[in-house]
């Protein structure tokens, strides 16, 4: 993700973070609020920067935590191997090596991020923000659930369908040090080597207006690497890389399930029904995918999805999902042609990157064909 954890202020919290890191976080921060003047609300501008302030200010050095004993023995174990989990993304995995991940936010025990996004009811569309450097974003982050209501209630007042959804973590794409937060070491080993590797991916590679290159890549690079990581450093029968293996057949089996009912969308939208002959039927396909998802349910081997259709579905939701998660096959695809290797794969993409254009189906056309310069 790009920028915005949730914000929890604590009093008495240990102040850490050099000068310098500050002093830039500061400029950077009023840069971005410079060069987004009339390209989204200034006040969710200020909202991001004080809570992005906040965080990088009351995250103190991992070595400082682990020596302040107020972690338990399983929270200090994690944060021990997040140095390693870098490490290997950086050498084993070709990932950026960052100063990301050096520093830890103790503050608050919930999850860092509210997303909010949002869809017209009769297309598969998101309605994105622009931002510097990154361009389109298909949602908006906030640091407080109330602030994210609010931004909920905006938009549907505007007859947008929208989705609200938490995250585990985000990436500033190396404008700040990204800390790992309580959350992450409060959680199952396996999640938290994937979400750091996911979140290293964007700093490696991270495409302007492509938000579903830029997840589906990373989702693949954190299931993937995370298993490999955990095979290294447990061994292959270990549970950790037993639940690691199970996520990505989660994974394949998931995309599988969601790429069929987004495609039956969009022709649906795609018909020339009329506008409330395409809501009353998109009602009978969400109906049909709840059945079919019941179907599949016991066939996950882990709790990654198991929260799917317990809201009502809509196209925002549904798109803030397929971000994610619809491309599986396609980036898996990739992946095996270049033996394995995600570092050659990560060399593939940088190398696509310079035709410009649409990730995704340059991707699609290059699978398909052996002409392609890219082989």
């Amino acid at each position: 993700m790009s920028m915005i954890p949730k914000n929890n202020p604590a009093s008495g919290g240990v102040k850490c973070g050099s000068y310098f890191v500050l002093r830039r976080a500061i400029w950077a921060i009023l840069l971005l609020i410079l060069f987004c003047a009339g390209c989204v609300d200034l006040a969710y501008l200020f909202h991001a920067a004080a809570g992005q302030f906040r965080l990088l200010n009351d995250s103190i050095p991992i070595e400082e935590a682990l020596n302040k004993g107020s972690l338990t023995p399983v929270q200090e174990a994690r944060l021990r191997l997040v140095a390693r989990i870098k490490d290997f993304g950086e050498k084993e995995l070709g990932l950026k090596k960052t100063g990301n991940y050096e520093t830890v936010y103790l503050c608050s025990p919930l999850r860092p991020i509210y997303t909010v996004s949002a869809s017209p009811k009769d297309r598969l569309s998101q309605k994105t923000w622009w931002f510097p450097i990154v361009g389109d974003m298909p949602y908006l982050g906030f640091f407080d659930l109330e602030s994210a209501k609010e931004e909920r209630d905006r938009l549907i007042k505007e007859r947008l369908d929208v989705s609200l959804s938490i995250a585990d973590a985000y990436s500033t794409l190396g404008w700040f040090q990204d800390p790992v937060t309580l959350h992450l070491i409060q959680g199952s080993t396996p999640v938290l080597v994937e979400t750091i590797l996911h979140e290293m991916t964007h700093t490696t590679l991270y495409l302007k207006d492509q938000g579903a290159f830029n997840e589906g890549l990373a989702v693949l690079v954190g299931k993937v690497g995370a298993f490999l990581f955990l095979e290294e450093v447990f061994g292959p029968s270990h549970p950790f890389t037993e639940e690691a293996r199970g996520s990505i057949e989660d994974e394949r089996l998931f995309s599988r399930f969601l790429a069929p009912l987004m495609h039956e969308l969009e022709q649906l939208y795609n018909s020339p029904m009329s506008y409330q002959e395409k809501l009353t039927r998109r009602e009978e396909v969400f109906a049909g995918s709840l059945e079919e998802f019941k179907h599949i349910r016991g066939r996950f081997k882990t709790d990654r999805f198991v929260h799917f259709g317990k809201r009502p579905l809509n196209n925002a939701y549904i798109l803030s999902v397929g971000l994610y998660h619809r491309n599986f096959d396609l980036f898996e695809a990739v992946l095996e042609k270049k033996g394995g290797s995600i570092r050659e794969m990560l060399l593939f993409f940088k190398d696509l990157n310079k035709e410009k254009g649409d990730a995704i189906r340059h991707t699609q056309l290059w699978l398909r064909g052996p002409s392609n310069p890219h082989t």
